[in-house]
């Protein structure tokens, strides 16, 4: 078939992948690599310092947390900057489809795009300044990330294709260590307090790795860090990908107690993906990442997930790592993509 002209337009906080935190920049790594792995043409909008097989534009030297710190009036300035400079190149290239990472900002230029856009909505839809704006283009082309995440808004889905991961590079163990293993953002939605209170109810060790935003300090110097000491509740910061996939692989379990209604939980299948069963409360994509009793365990209390911590060695690392090849792998996503852009051009043809 045809090989794709397609560019990628993902945020410009981090770089593409990220080197710590950074759920959407890593599955937009994946997937330009992947696209570029099936021979189609891709040029990637982002920052310095990203590392791809595609054609790699930078909008920034940097990325935006790079220079602008905790300062997110001038982060915010400077995203619109940074589309104006997008739209300035795509409109002196062609393309077969423009696949938009960057959320509701590309939105109001759609009739000047000379191509079909596609977006994936890579955050929940539940919050009303989103709901307005979204709403307000509701006919445009988008990609849920997970069933679930369509709930709170209708909208003109293409499909459903969920994350995808470099299955490859996180290391299966069967044999694991004994200790629980939180991974993501210090916010209280993430669920870092329920994860200590059911390591504290438990008596098992818990090793926290995450990402602590500015607007999510105050929540981590009163809510968490008191409980760290070292022993029983160990911080390491936020890590890279050797730093993650360590505490994955040799975790007898993730706790995603979930607080949110997660459009999607990287995380979740990554620990999969070492072998590690995950015990998620059952929101958000929860859900459609964990398979209950097979991969983890869903549960809907902080005493229904602390006994499913004594059950975690019920749960068998093959059936986790298989589940995580079958369906959040990059193939899976490239080719779940692949189909979207194919009726996306087919159906703008149609229209000329």
């Amino acid at each position: 078939m045809k090989k794709l002209k397609i560019a990628q337009l993902v945020p410009f906080e981090e770089t593409v992948p990220p080197t710590k935190y950074g759920g959407t920049e890593l599955v937009a790594a994946n997937l330009c690599d992947g696209l570029v792995g099936q021979g189609h043409d891709v040029t990637l909008y982002s920052v310095g310092g990203s590392r791809t097989k595609a054609k790699l534009v930078k909008i920034f030297p940097q990325s935006l947390r790079a220079t602008t710190g905790t300062d997110l009036k001038a982060r915010e300035s400077l995203k619109f900057m940074g589309v104006g400079k997008v739209l300035a190149y795509i409109l002196q290239n062609r393309f077969d489809v423009i696949h938009n990472h960057i959320g509701w900002r590309l939105l109001p230029f759609l009739e000047v795009l000379p191509a079909p856009v596609v977006t994936t909505l890579h955050g929940p839809l539940d919050i009303a300044y989103q709901q307005m704006v979204y709403g307000a283009y509701k006919r445009a082309n988008f990609v849920s990330i997970s069933n679930n995440q369509r709930k709170p808004l209708k909208l003109n889905y293409a499909a459903t294709v969920y994350n995808g991961i470099q299955v490859e590079k996180f290391t299966y163990q069967e044999k694991k260590d004994d200790y629980l293993a939180f991974l993501g953002r210090m916010s209280p939605e993430k669920g870092p307090v329920q994860a200590i209170q059911v390591a504290k109810k438990t008596g098992r060790k818990l090793i926290m790795a995450a990402k602590v935003d500015a607007v999510d300090i105050k929540f981590f110097n009163t809510e968490v860090r008191p409980h760290i000491d070292g022993k029983q509740i160990v911080f390491l910061g936020e890590v890279d990908h050797a730093g993650k996939n360590k505490l994955l692989a040799r975790a007898s379990g993730l706790l995603a107690l979930i607080q949110w209604e997660e459009p999607f939980g990287l995380f979740m299948a990554e620990a999969n993906a070492c072998g590690t069963p995950v015990i998620a409360m059952a929101r958000g994509a929860a859900p459609e990442v964990i398979a209950h009793k097979k991969t983890g365990y869903l549960v809907h209390t902080i005493e229904e997930a602390v006994k499913m911590v004594g059950r975690l060695d019920k749960i068998k690392p093959k059936d986790c790592r298989q589940r995580a090849v079958a369906r959040f792998s990059v193939a899976a996503m490239v080719g779940g993509y692949v189909r979207v852009y194919r009726k996306l051009i087919q159906n703008w043809r149609k229209r000329k």
